[in-house]
Formats: C-alpha cells, sequence, structure tokens
C-alpha cells in the first residue's frame, strides 16, 4: 500500500514562491527537461504558481482532489442510456403540459445547452492552464469529459423531442434573461479567457481567484439550481421523467463540481492568504449578491404565472438559500436574511441509488452515492 505522506527520496527542498518572471512552460509542464532537477517532494507542490514538474502525479498532496476524481468515474453515465419514449409522447400530446410548463422546459433546455459549452470552454481553455497542481489537473480532464456528456445530453433531448434546434441553441443571444447571465458570466471570466493573462503577482492571483469564484461558485454553484428544481418538480409529477432522470445524473455531477471548486478556493487561499482581503471578501459577497438577482429574474422569465409546486418566488427564496449557503462555505458572512430551502426534496435527486422498473428505464447505480452528500 501506498504512503502518500512520506515523499519518495531523495527530496529537495520546497521551492520558492514563483514570481512573474518564470516563464509561462514552467507552470504547464511544456517546458524543457531540468536534467539537474531533484525528484518532486509534496512540499514543491502548489494550487498556482507551482514550479515542480507538473506532470508528476505522484506524490500525492491535495487528495481530496484524487478522491474527487475517482468519484467522477464511479459516477459514470450516457443521456442515451436514459429512455425518452415518455417524454416524446408527453411533448407531443396537445394535452400533456400547460403551455407555461413547455416555456419551462424550452428555457431551461437553452440556458443549459450554452452553458455547459461555456464551463466546458472555461476548463480545457484557461483553468487547467492556471492551475499547476497535477492531482487537480487530473480531476479537470475527468469534468471537462463531463461537460462533453451534458452537451449531448440537451442535444439528445432536443432531437429526441423534435424542437427547433435554431431556438434552442440560441437563446442565449435571443433571451435577455439568459443573455444577461452569459454576459456577466463572461465579463468576470474574461482573465480566464484571456490567452497573455498570467498569475504570479498578488494583483494577478486576486483575478485569478475571482474568477475563480465567478466560474465554479455562481456559475455552477448557482445559476444552475433553478433550472434543476424546475425540471425535478415536473419529474416529481411523473412529467417528463427521462429528462429529469438525466437532470439528476447532471445535478450529481454538478455537485463534485462545485465542491471540487470550493475546495480549490479555499486551498488557494490557505496558500496565500494575503489575497483574501477584507475588500476582496466584499468584491466577493457583492458578486454573489448580483448573481442572485439576475437568477431572480430568470425565474421570473421562466415561470411568469408558475406551475404546480413552484413559481418564481419560491425560487427566488431558494437562490437567497443557495447564495448564504455558497458564503458559508467560503467562510463569508451570508448575504441575505436567512432563509429555510423551500425545496428540501432536492436533497432526494442527489440519492439515485433505489430499484427501478426496467421497463421503464435502465437502471444506473451509483458505485459510490452513499458516500456523497448534498452540497
Amino acid at each position: 500500500m501506498l504512503d502518500w505522506s512520506e515523499p519518495s527520496p531523495p527530496a529537495r527542498q520546497a521551492l520558492p514562491f514563483v514570481a512573474q518572471s518564470v516563464a509561462a512552460a514552467d507552470q504547464t509542464g511544456l517546458g524543457a527537461i531540468d536534467r539537474s532537477g531533484g525528484r518532486v517532494s509534496v512540499d514543491d507542490k502548489r494550487m498556482i504558481n507551482c514550479r515542480a514538474d507538473v506532470n508528476q502525479l505522484l506524490p500525492l498532496k491535495y487528495k481530496w482532489a484524487w478522491e474527487k476524481y475517482l468519484a467522477g468515474c464511479n459516477n459514470h453515465w450516457m443521456p442515451t442510456e436514459v429512455s425518452m419514449q415518455a417524454d416524446i409522447a408527453l411533448w407531443k400530446s396537445r394535452d400533456g403540459l400547460t403551455e407555461d410548463e413547455r416555456r419551462a422546459i424550452k428555457r431551461n433546455l437553452g440556458f443549459f445547452a450554452a452553458s455547459e459549452s461555456l464551463v466546458a470552454n472555461n476548463i480545457v481553455l484557461a483553468i487547467y492552464r492556471h492551475l499547476t497542481n497535477p492531482e487537480c489537473r487530473q480531476y479537470l480532464l475527468r469534468q471537462s469529459f463531463e461537460e462533453a456528456v451534458h452537451t449531448h445530453t440537451f442535444q439528445y433531448i432536443v432531437e429526441s423531442l423534435g424542437l427547433d434546434e435554431g431556438e434552442l441553441f440560441n437563446m442565449y443571444r435571443e433571451v435577455p434573461s439568459i443573455t444577461d447571465k452569459a454576459a456577466w458570466a463572461l465579463k468576470h471570466t474574461q482573465h480566464l479567457d484571456d490567452p497573455d493573462f498570467r498569475t504570479g503577482t498578488p494583483q494577478a492571483d486576486q483575478a485569478f481567484l475571482r474568477d475563480l469564484v465567478a466560474f465554479y461558485v455562481i456559475f455552477e454553484g448557482m445559476w444552475f439550481y433553478t433550472g434543476f428544481a424546475q425540471i425535478l418538480s415536473l419529474g416529481r409529477r411523473n412529467k417528463m421523467v427521462g429528462i429529469a432522470e438525466q437532470y439528476q445524473y447532471i445535478l450529481r455531477d454538478e455537485s463534485i463540481h462545485l465542491n471540487f471548486g470550493i475546495d480549490v478556493i479555499n486551498q488557494i487561499k490557505i496558500e496565500n492568504p494575503h489575497l483574501w482581503t477584507k475588500a476582496f471578501q466584499d468584491e466577493v459577497r457583492a458578486m454573489v449578491r448580483e448573481a442572485a438577482e439576475l437568477e431572480a429574474a430568470y425565474g421570473r422569465d421562466t415561470m411568469p404565472r408558475g406551475f404546480l409546486g413552484l413559481n418564481a418566488a419560491l425560487c427566488e427564496s431558494y437562490m437567497h438559500f443557495i447564495a448564504n449557503r455558497r458564503c458559508a462555505q467560503l467562510g463569508l458572512q451570508r448575504v441575505f436574511d436567512e432563509t429555510e430551502n423551500p425545496f428540501p426534496w432536492m436533497s432526494e435527486a442527489m440519492d439515485l441509488k433505489k430499484e427501478k422498473n426496467f421497463f421503464e428505464t435502465r437502471v444506473i447505480e451509483y458505485q459510490n452515492g452513499g458516500a456523497l452528500s448534498w452540497e
């Protein structure tokens, strides 16, 4: 059995904090081989600005990142394993769904279809470059695959229901409540997308940390949850059960994505306490509040009248609950008055270890679902 607590000898002293002058290649793992370098020690590893050879996965330093990678692998699924026959029949039925339900479903698909692509682009083109830890990068590789599966899911749903592809996949340009969220996300992850951006100074490191908050805490950790509640609420009433099942699996994935991001941010804070100033904390809280307001507007747009068991006011309360929860996970004061969770049943969506009728849907059991708790 491997002992992660002891570095493989001979070890070398931990390298000092790296300044802006370090060549970008040194942080990518694509630089020239240091023939005189000693073996990598655990203490050489850092979340950002690390000069250790990032190609070396072992010895592990951040076991939580590796554990999330393994959990993601155990949670493997594909959308085509889920039957859409009942959903197709219900969608084609004249009286199967109300117009409000149809509106919410289409708005949902339109937002998620664009969002998952944006998430994948950020991981592959940006975050992977700046996180200089190999076990974290290993998880990012798994997450990028899961984002591809999510994009596949929305394509599968749109194609199965025979929806207007142009309408759904262009809502991020044509529906203001969706455009506003996409524009906010792009604005607050601009450093991630800048090919010339480099970490290595307090100002740049703080900018990267800010973008990670926007990406993981808000985009993935807040803005997906109204959509999850809407679709899973329909599934609880035996409507669009195929889509609801796929959203359950996406929710499982996103919970791990979120918790990974929270761990990354908190670890960067531990290693770089000078970045987590009072002014920066206030800025992050303001971002969370603004994001919650944008999500409330999205809820009003997708559910102008609501439907059984769900309405925009409840979704806004839910977003206040989620926003306060995210602040607590970052060690921040809450941004809204203390709020009860109006959808406690959402935690049930995380538990897929239950029997299913074989003729209704294929059984897909998560191997370690019992080890996961709803963030």
